[in-house]
């Protein structure tokens, strides 16, 4: 070699550079161990379904444009959970049994994402963030929603998904007649669920300060009663007393007889 010493390290400078390539490249396409990737029309498709996930997988391929999570055990969507994931435009995650959605759970991927399926769970409210400039089209049929202000505002920023729409049932709701009924109907129908909510917030405080009021009416009873006793009391012994004149007489008579 002519120049050896300067060959050297512009050849371990190359080797380096290549194998953060590929570290990188690694990180980009790696594939969770429970999942099963693959590409489809140029596209990264993450299929893990039916894998007994009690949550969501934290190594998912960066590239991901399709993630299939449906059928598995997943209670919890935390904050962040998609973070890494900007290219997201498919999210299944129907038929597992969620109960919680944090209210940074999309966050990352409200951009990209398309599509969003949460039928099939148990979900009964999620916090008004956690949709927040989601432009998806969404799917929440066949939970037990509780039909309250909140929920109202939240579907009132959704777009939902047409096909499944009058499947979101109101299981519970503020006002019982409305369990059962599908929410759209309910709330095409003039219903306000923030009223229900104001109103029942005036009950409360209404019951609440009547029984203030009570307890103070019954304070002064008894304490007016307690005085008149005590007044009663004092003027029965006040007559118990000998009288001034009847002492006279009775200091009288001992003088005599002295």
């Amino acid at each position: 070699t002519i120049f050896p010493d300067v060959a050297r390290p512009r050849m371990f400078g190359f080797a380096l550079l290549w194998g953060v390539i590929l570290l990188h490249n690694a990180s980009v396409t790696a594939c969770p161990s429970s999942c099963h990737c693959m590409e489809k029309n140029g596209l990264t498709v993450v299929q893990c379904m039916s894998r007994n996930l009690e949550r969501i997988p934290a190594d998912l391929p960066r590239d991901t444009v399709v993630l299939l999570l449906a059928a598995n055990h997943i209670t919890h969507i935390p904050n962040h959970a998609f973070r890494e994931l900007h290219y997201l435009q498919e999210l299944d995650l129907s038929n597992n049994d969620i109960e919680t959605v944090d209210m940074g759970a999309f966050l990352g991927v409200s951009d990209s994402l398309l599509v969003l399926d949460l039928s099939n769970n148990h979900i009964q409210s999620v916090p008004k963030e956690a949709f927040a400039r989601l432009r998806a089209k969404i799917s929440l049929s066949n939970n037990p929603w509780h039909c309250e202000c909140t929920l109202q505002e939240v579907l009132r920023e959704l777009r939902l998904d047409p096909e499944t729409v009058n499947e979101v049932i109101c299981h519970t709701a503020v006002q019982e007649e409305y369990a059962g009924k599908p929410v759209i109907q309910v709330l095409d129908s003039g219903i306000n669920f923030c009223n229900f909510h104001h109103k029942t917030t005036d009950v409360a405080m209404f019951v609440t300060m009547f029984g203030w009021f009570t307890m103070v009416i019954a304070y002064v009873i008894y304490y007016v009663r307690h005085n008149q006793e005590d007044a009663r009391r004092h003027l029965e012994y006040l007559k118990s007393l000998p009288s001034n004149s009847q002492i006279s007489k009775d200091f009288d008579t001992i003088s005599t007889v002295l």
